[in-house]
């Protein structure tokens, strides 16, 4: 894995950015969409897409721009991985992974009970229930037995800023998992859409060390207000 510290740029750091971005999306109908992350897959992962219990239940950038990362980058690098997925919605993220990287043990994707039925939809979809299981995990609660179990050391972590009231909770979600495996990497990947996101990381740098991740994209994402980092333990 190739890191950098904090860019000095001010167009590449979210700490610069000092307006606000566009609101979330609005409501669209159910679909289903199928990606390959342009050619990074060679069959199309299938991802049911449905707003009824949830903004968690759509596509998202972050999640997109992390999953072509881990997917060009990560291919075969996960191979004894333990593998948790955090805020994952219907996915998206562990999903790439588990149809493009090489691993040994099953992944966890977890979210909220209320994405539950469409994270267990979208394994079933894509065949993978011998590969993924499906979890409720609430941040900011004790985390649970199989995750404890797990010992994860790759979590991966996609929009999972743009709620403040949650980011006390994120973080000690994530002072958890650290702590349970002071090894692990936390990769993160978030879009700036308003001045408070930039609290999260200023509490974070606080708690973690923060190095932004090379990506051959990060000139264009970063440019959309996407930033991609590595968390671990100081």
């Amino acid at each position: 894995m190739t890191v950098r510290s904090r860019s000095s740029s001010p167009e590449f750091d979210p700490l610069a950015f000092d307006q606000d971005f566009t609101p979330l999306p609005e409501y669209k109908a159910p679909t289903d969409t199928a990606l390959d992350f342009d050619g990074l897959l060679p069959e199309p992962l299938k991802l049911h897409e449905d707003l009824k219990t949830g903004c968690g239940g759509m596509l998202w950038p972050a999640g997109m721009t992390l999953a072509k990362h881990m997917l060009r980058y990560h291919r075969d690098k996960l191979q004894k991985a333990r593998i948790l997925e955090i805020g994952a919605g219907g996915g998206l993220v562990g999903l790439a992974v588990a149809k493009g990287c090489s691993y040994e043990t099953p992944m966890y994707i977890t979210d909220q009970l209320e994405m539950e039925e469409l994270m267990a939809h979208n394994i079933t979809l894509n065949g993978l229930n011998d590969k993924v299981k499906s979890m409720i995990l609430n941040w900011g609660e004790p985390l649970p037995e199989e995750i404890v179990a797990l010992k994860p050391d790759t979590i991966l972590a996609a929009d999972c800023v743009y709620f403040e009231p949650a980011f006390p909770l994120l973080l000690q979600t994530l002072k958890d998992l650290l702590a349970l495996e002071p090894n692990a990497t936390v990769y993160f990947c978030f879009k700036k859409r308003r001045r408070a996101d930039m609290q999260f990381i200023k509490a974070a740098r606080k708690n973690f060390k923060i190095t932004e991740l090379e990506d051959q994209d990060r000139p264009v994402f970063n440019r959309e207000g996407l930033f991609l980092y590595a968390i671990s333990r100081k």
